[in-house]
């Protein structure tokens, strides 16, 4: 393991911009606009390729260091990355642990080689060839988690990566790319910081092979616009509305710490999170108090404070989004059971809310809200759940909840989703594909999916030998 000497984030020129703490509201640093640097960035990705697709045992060692490297910087990583995304230190320290993780899983990944049998008297291979220089662009619910599922892939397979994360959260990214760099040649992985255009001069720029974005699915096709300018593969990951379906057998008591957490853990702002609840009508107010009464209870306050459970939302413009979405919904009939306003005190705080008597058409119902806000729906008939969780344009996940797991894993095969989850929801192991339908993305991430994403098939025949 090598020796660890604390890391310092990279010096911010004067030409920077602010990043907030959406605990306080107010500017605590500065990043770097990087706009002008895009072009010399890019070219060195391209120059450092040509070595690092060459040597897939060299990639296999850089990689663990780099993953030893980051666990090792965790106790500074991950109170700034609580400082600007919001979300609780433990939450901050676990997104390190998985970073690192992810890096040591593809760390131990290689494609194989594929014999082809046709009849013939030709010998065929199918080999796997790095596509070149990649663009990652992340959000800010996930700086470091989300950006490793797109560099430790892209890496593993032999390509390069030049790393954008969003300008609400980009000092912890910053940081991680200082610290991988230890580990990894020059050129191999750079991140980059700026304000819009950056994200689309890069995901439109020539040098870029592969362009892997998680975002908001306008924003997703913009950057699919961008990408077939150039005719460059791209992965898109566009958020989701995911629905919880409750069965008449659940057990409300059991499940309710489960469903709660589901939907409110880092503050609602996790694409994967529950952001519905159907509810078999005659168990609805049970399911809506049990929830209520958790989001009453909950701690919320700053990430650093050791006491809170749950943080503020992120931004100013996220806060006022679900602002009006749950205005909205209580214009339109809608209860607050808890919750329902903005909590005053400094910083973009929102009161945990559990939503009931929502009507069906409503944008907290239709969209996805993206923050501490949970309607949850009555329903008559099983066959009426379902219809409602298939019927919006997402299809990210989904879950079942009940007593009878053959019963939930039925009902489960019937949700028009990536992934399915029974009695518990939002959880992913390293070596799985993660994919939405409909709106809610292209291409695959994760496990072995996520690896061969990028490379491409090269195939190689020759006569038997005589």
């Amino acid at each position: 393991m090598p020796t660890h000497r604390p890391v310092r984030a990279p010096a911010v020129p004067r030409t920077g911009f602010a990043v907030l703490d959406p605990a306080t509201g107010e500017t605590f640093d500065e990043a770097p606009d990087q706009g002008p640097d895009l072009d010399a960035v890019v070219d060195a990705a391209h120059d450092a390729w040509h070595g690092w697709r060459a040597a897939p045992a060299v990639r296999a060692g850089a990689l663990l260091a780099a993953a030893d490297a980051v666990e090792a910087a965790g106790t500074e990583l991950a109170p700034l990355l609580t400082r600007e995304q919001g979300k609780p230190l433990a939450e901050s320290h676990a997104e390190v642990v998985r970073t690192a993780a992810r890096l040591r899983y593809f760390a131990e990944l290689e494609p194989g080689v594929q014999p082809l049998t046709d009849g013939r008297p030709v010998r065929s291979e199918v080999r796997w060839r790095p596509l070149g220089p990649v663009a990652a662009i992340v959000p800010w619910n996930f700086p470091l988690q989300l950006a490793s599922a797109k560099f430790a892939p892209a890496l593993a397979a032999g390509n390069t990566v030049v790393l954008k994360p969003s300008p609400y959260t980009p000092l912890a990214t910053r940081m991680l790319g200082s610290v991988l760099s230890s580990a990894l040649p020059e050129g191999v992985l750079t991140v980059v910081t700026g304000r819009e255009p950056l994200g689309a001069r890069l995901a439109s720029h020539p040098g870029i092979r592969h362009v892997t974005f998680t975002g908001s699915v306008p924003t997703g096709r913009a950057v699919a616009e961008s990408a077939a300018a150039s005719l460059t593969r791209a992965t898109l990951e566009l958020g989701g509305n995911d629905a919880a379906v409750l069965l008449e057998d659940v057990d409300v008591d059991r499940i309710a710490d489960r469903l709660f957490w589901a939907a409110f853990r880092n503050c609602g702002q996790v694409c994967m999170a529950v952001k519905r609840v159907y509810a078999p009508a005659r168990l609805h107010s049970r399911v809506v108090e049990a929830l209520a009464q958790r989001a009453r209870t909950v701690a919320v306050g700053p990430g650093l404070d050791p006491v809170s459970e749950l943080g503020p939302v992120n931004n100013a413009a996220q806060l006022a989004r679900v602002e009006h979405y749950t205005a909205r919904a209580l214009a339109d009939g809608a209860r607050a059971a808890a919750g329902g306003h903005r909590l005053d005190r400094p910083g973009y705080f929102f009161a945990p809310t559990v939503l009931t008597d929502v009507p069906a058409t409503s944008p907290v119902v239709t969209n996805e809200q993206f923050g501490p806000v949970l309607p949850v729906l009555p329903y008559a008939r099983l066959d009426e759940a379902v219809e409602a969780a298939n019927g919006t344009g997402f299809g990210l996940g989904g879950s079942v909840w009940g007593t009878d797991l053959d019963r939930a894993e039925a009902v489960a095969d019937r949700l028009e989703c990536g992934t399915a989850w029974i009695n518990h929801h939002a959880e992913l192991s390293l070596a799985q594909p993660f994919a939405g339908t409909k709106e809610s993305g292209a291409g695959v991430a994760g496990g072995p999916w996520g690896l061969y994403g990028n490379l491409r098939p090269f195939v190689v025949h020759r006569p038997e030998e005589a």
